[in-house]
């Protein structure tokens, strides 16, 4: 199972769908065949594991992350595979929250007569993919909140500049970030103050790029932007036209699209996880709604000692306001530290 584990991080981007590995052994205990999922449309790790055990996999055993799926979408049910290939034995780390699976994958296998052992490092199986559990379970995408800020907690120094609170070593750090996400989300007003591409710009990627998503209130979009090359997706809470791209209308909070909603609608469209980058308005509506569950924070080795911006706009009047979170990981960045944290029950 460990070693499925690893082979299901082989392709990251398959959302929808789940990341999933899979491993065949025969019936000596050998591993005859291995396979992880590539996206819609794609194989499904186990289908690809028992091609490359053939003959071999009959009597043997399958090790899947997640339970094999029973409904057919893009391609056959995995179940049906298995049952055809004659295995013994299917192991499976987490049953698949997907309501069209959800332990139907099990019974049909039992019903096979093939014997099903659930639950085999599942804390591991989940982890590989928090945001496919994530939305299958809330109906939201995981969001997750990005900034950088000084020392002494300023995002931004008074006149508004920003660039840079860290060095390049954590830069490239944010561009590794947004290789492992769907989508990465700012608002018009970072769009109109620093003209981001919001692409994933490392030596050597190959992998897809993230789509760019653009939440508006009122106020009208710059003609001119390098993000108008990306057909990104502006959120807005009324139709407008945009240079390229799509529009997506949501109900208002306020003067703003609203969080949930919003989040909502990009789910819809499979992009399950999302990067929010900024700024500091809609960082506060998000964390607000409760839809953000993690975090990473890119600490600068510099002190503002002024009254520079805030990460969020917006203050807590107590400290009994302020939420509870749990730090995942503090290392260095070359000058810099990273945290990562996740909300407490996320």
């Amino acid at each position: 199972m460990l070693r499925a584990a690893e082979l299901a991080l082989n392709w990251p981007h398959t959302h929808p769908n789940p990341r999933v590995g899979s491993v065949v052994t025969d019936a000596s205990g050998e591993v005859v065949g291995e396979g992880w999922h590539r996206g819609p449309g794609t194989d499904h790790a186990e289908v690809m594991a028992l091609q490359g055990a053939g003959e071999a996999a009959r009597g043997g055993t399958t090790y899947a992350t997640l339970e094999p799926c029973t409904h057919h979408g893009h391609t056959p049910p995995c179940v049906e595979a298995l049952i055809a290939a004659g295995v013994a034995t299917v192991v499976i780390g987490a049953i698949d929250p997907d309501d069209r699976v959800n332990g139907q994958g099990v019974i049909r296998l039992k019903e096979a007569g093939i014997e099903v052992i659930s639950g085999v490092e599942e804390e591991k199986a989940r982890a590989l993919d928090p945001a496919y559990f994530h939305y299958h379970e809330t109906g939201l995408p995981r969001v997750t909140l990005k900034y950088a800020m000084t020392l002494d907690g300023s995002a931004a120094a008074d006149d508004g500049t920003s660039k840079w609170i860290t060095g390049e070593t954590a830069r490239r750090d944010v561009h590794r970030l947004r290789s492992l996400v769907d989508a990465v989300v700012i608002a018009a007003g970072t769009l109109r103050e620093d003209d981001p591409s919001l692409d994933v710009r490392l030596d050597g990627y190959t992998g897809p790029q993230p789509r760019a998503v653009v939440v508006a209130g009122k106020t009208p979009l710059p003609v001119r932007a390098r993000l108008w090359r990306r057909d990104p997706i502006i959120v807005s809470t009324e139709p407008r036209e945009a240079p390229s791209g799509e529009v997506i209308e949501v109900k208002p909070q306020g003067e703003h699209p609203d969080p949930v909603e919003a989040c909502r609608a990009l789910a819809a469209k499979g992009l399950l996880h999302l990067l929010l980058e900024g700024g500091p308005t809609v960082a506060r509506a998000w964390w607000r709604s409760e839809v953000i569950t993690d975090g990473v924070v890119y600490v600068g080795a510099k002190i503002g000692g002024g009254t520079g911006r805030a990460p969020m706009t917006g203050v807590f009047g107590t400290i009994a306001d302020a939420t509870d979170v749990e730090f995942e990981d503090v290392r260095s960045v070359g000058s810099d530290a990273v945290i990562t944290f996740n909300k407490k029950g996320t």
